[in-house]
């Protein structure tokens, strides 16, 4: 294991590499068709009389929710009759499908949107929800890497990958060029909705604009919702939105927070769980425990969803199902419902939740503020996929897939050991 020396990575929990040899360096999404995003749905039937139309939604350089309501607009319905099942990287290729209520498949027709396609699939019974896919399939090129020994790096990496590396929330999960949902969802459990509002509209990030920073921290040092208005760039649609919304209810923090979509509100929430799932990866790490072989206490998750606690009398028994790739030891993530600790990687999370004074009533109250349930997952400690790596001159191009929630940049991160900000 290896150490990042990049302060956001240790920041956002992300503090180990599995693999001792040297990055490769390069940089990735050096254009949108380095990053290829093909979602792989889950089975539904093109015969279904139901009243959502599934459609094939392919995007290039597009933001999911930005994508999803100019959609909306065009076919003059509410965003909020668009579901799917995944979001898409911004800067890429992307191939997945959505789920609209109600709506005729000669519709579709109506939107003409630069970079944009839609192709009708078939109906269902019912919308598709988050985290409702068979998984991911990727295919990424990584240029500019640095030449030396660089065929023999790709492939060390690419033997360690396959054993498993650590499954951390990538940077994108806490925000590309602002990496700050965790902070504010840290805020929304803590039910100070002011500090989460203004972290949101007021925390200022140097990959921003100077126009856009300045009127950040000039919201965040006066308060001043009118100013920012006025100051923050037009394509901050969300910020403006809160900020639009304390002009005219001024001092209202918590309505001001609700302006924002219902997706986003209850996914700043959760990338708090994400990154107390992190620092706890990482101090697993630390603490000289395995990625692979499991403790007694550790909690396994089968393929099949079946969960099971290791004991030193099914010790053996585990070791060969992880072995055999049959299970992967998990950490439990809490949330509003109590946890039954058995080992010592639930005392780990019970210390962090601890030290960031949260505890299992704070989900609950959040719950109901976001109008969302928070409850306890548990996630696999390792990624492992079957890797195609292809060297050509220096740019290296990885071919693999994903199952849902798992992130390529944690792959490609594993190869690179380059800046994170390198990887947007």
């Amino acid at each position: 294991m290896m150490p990042t020396p990049y302060p956001l990575e240790e920041e956002l929990g992300m503090r180990y590499y599995a693999s001792d040899t040297p990055g490769i360096g390069g940089r990735l999404r050096s254009k949108p068709e380095d990053f290829i995003v093909e979602e792989i749905p889950l089975p539904f039937s093109d015969t279904d009389d139901g009243p959502y139309l599934i459609c094939r939604l392919s995007k290039t350089n597009w933001e999911l929710q930005r994508a999803v309501k100019e959609i909306a607009k065009r076919l003059g319905i509410s965003h909020r009759r668009i579901a799917w099942a995944g979001t898409k990287d911004k800067n890429a290729v992307t191939t997945q499908f959505i789920s609209i209520y109600d709506l005729a498949p000669e519709a579709v027709g109506q939107v003409h949107l630069k970079d944009i396609s839609l192709e009708v699939v078939g109906r269902s019974q019912h919308p598709l929800t988050l985290g409702g896919l068979v998984g991911n399939r990727f295919d990424i090129t990584i240029r500019d890497c640095t030449p030396e020994d660089l065929a023999a790096r790709v492939q060390a990496v690419t033997e360690v990958a396959a054993a498993g590396i650590p499954n951390y929330y990538g940077l994108q999960r806490f925000g590309v060029v602002r990496p700050v949902t965790h902070i504010v969802g840290e805020k929304i459990l803590n039910g100070d909705y002011e500090a989460a509002a203004v972290t949101y509209i007021g925390r200022a990030y140097p990959l921003e604009t100077e126009e856009a920073q300045g009127a950040r921290t000039h919201f965040a040092e006066t308060r001043d919702a009118r100013a920012a208005l006025a100051g923050l760039p037009v394509q901050m649609t969300y910020e403006r939105a809160m900020a639009n919304h304390l002009v005219v209810n001024p001092g209202d923090y918590a309505g001001a927070l609700r302006a924002l979509p219902p997706k986003l509100l209850s996914l700043l929430v959760s990338a708090f769980q994400s990154y107390l799932f992190n620092c706890a990866l990482s101090c697993r790490i630390n603490e000289g425990m395995s990625l692979t072989e499991p403790e007694v206490g550790d909690r396994l998750l089968f393929q099949d969803g079946r969960e099971d606690i290791v004991t030193t009398r099914n010790m053996r028994a585990a070791q060969l199902q992880i072995r055999r790739g049959r299970c992967r030891i998990a950490i439990f993530i809490p949330g509003s419902g109590p946890v039954v600790p058995h080992g010592r990687m639930d005392e780990i999370m019970q210390e962090l939740m601890q030290k960031e004074g949260i505890d299992a009533g704070d989900f609950e109250r959040a719950s109901r503020f976001v109008e969302m349930k928070f409850d306890g997952v548990l996630r696999p400690i390792t990624l492992s996929t079957d890797l195609q790596a292809e060297v050509s001159g220096e740019s290296v191009r990885l071919g693999f897939t994903l199952p849902p929630g798992h992130y390529a940049t944690t792959v490609c991160r594993e190869y690179m050991k380059a800046d994170p900000y390198v990887m947007i």
